[in-house]
């Protein structure tokens, strides 16, 4: 208890000024990057700092509509920006939408500088399930973005000998739901029995809500340090971070009273632009930090004891293993 409570204050209250924001972010001219969910909430307001430094961005997502909202409000608040704004169309809820968007990518671009896995959705209604019939939570948090970083991969590593020092990164955005709703086992992998298969390991489902998101946003974590730790050799650095507690669509779920209690507590969703900003774009995410973990407003955090453990167990190439094992028929 001491600990969660520690936790949900450090990250919510008190939070020193952020160090690294667009005032410091250097010009972008030339560097593409891919934000999932760029055009809503925190996506919306990084693609916002990045646009105006001249960045090209494609920003993910299921709703083009939303998109072409978004590109045109950016356009308006930039006009002398020589950046480009592109939509992509990807559903991380359907795995059969990545590979298409990605092929649609690569048929326009020659690199990538930066991936943030920045769209997520949190506590659906009871039952809710992807397209392939897995937990929602799970497909879209974890493996709808752990297929989109393989695909890209190749592109990521191939920009590496184009680009500075520490500058090709993925971002996995988690949460620090794991140090308030996680179980003590923050990665449960048992038997996949879904859509007629059989044999296969997945993440643990149907245990509620709250737990189910700590274990997606406990996986983006660990997805975040084995990324490192297996990509770290061609250059490439992984973080992953906490972007705070924010007013965002990930609340559109909850219930009138609990959203009144966010609107008490929760911050604006720009706040949470400048931990992912400092996550994927700061000079001080040097190579040796890579596999490290990010709390408001850019400050080195740490995760709970049982998520430490985890990942000294190996539980990260189990995790990487069942990933695949879902994937695989995807790429």
């Amino acid at each position: 208890m001491g600990q969660k409570f520690s936790s949900f204050w450090d990250q919510s209250f008190f939070i020193p000024p952020p160090t690294f924001t667009d005032k410091h972010l250097p010009d972008q001219t030339g560097k593409v990057h891919i934000i999932t969910g760029g055009y809503t909430g925190v996506g919306y307001h990084l693609a916002r700092h990045l646009f105006s430094r001249n960045a090209t961005l494609y920003l993910a997502g299921r709703t083009e509509s939303k998109a072409r909202s978004a590109i045109t409000q950016l356009r308006a608040l930039h006009p002398t920006s020589t950046g480009r704004l592109e939509f992509l169309y990807i559903d991380l809820s359907n795995l059969t939408t990545i590979k298409p968007a990605i092929d649609a990518f690569l048929a326009k671009e020659t690199r990538l500088d930066v991936l943030v896995n920045n769209a997520a959705v949190m506590y659906p209604p009871d039952g809710s399930k992807s397209v392939q019939g897995y937990d929602l939570q799970t497909a879209t948090n974890v493996y709808g973005p752990f297929l989109l970083s393989v695909l890209l991969y190749p592109m990521l590593r191939d920009t590496v000998g184009k680009a500075e020092t520490s500058s090709v990164r993925i971002v996995w955005c988690a949460s620090h739901a794991p140090d308030l709703f996680g179980t003590k086992e923050q990665l449960g992998f048992v038997q996949n029995t879904i859509a007629g298969e059989q044999g296969k390991m997945m993440l643990r489902e149907g245990f509620g809500g709250a737990p189910v998101y700590a274990q997606s946003k406990a996986a983006d974590i660990v997805l975040g340090v084995e990324c490192a730790r297996r990509w770290g050799g061609d250059g490439i650095s992984s973080t992953s971070l906490h972007p705070g507690n924010l007013l965002t669509e990930l609340v559109r779920y909850r219930t009138g009273f609990e959203k009144w209690v966010a609107g008490l507590m929760n911050h604006p969703a720009e706040m949470g632009a400048w931990t992912e900003l400092y996550a994927g774009w700061s000079p001080e995410v040097a190579p040796e930090m890579s596999g490290r973990y990010y709390i408001p407003w850019g400050r080195v955090g740490r995760y709970n004891a049982d998520l430490e453990r985890a990942i000294a167990e190996g539980k990260g190439e189990k995790l990487w293993e069942v990933c695949e094992g879902i994937v695989e028929k995807y790429m």
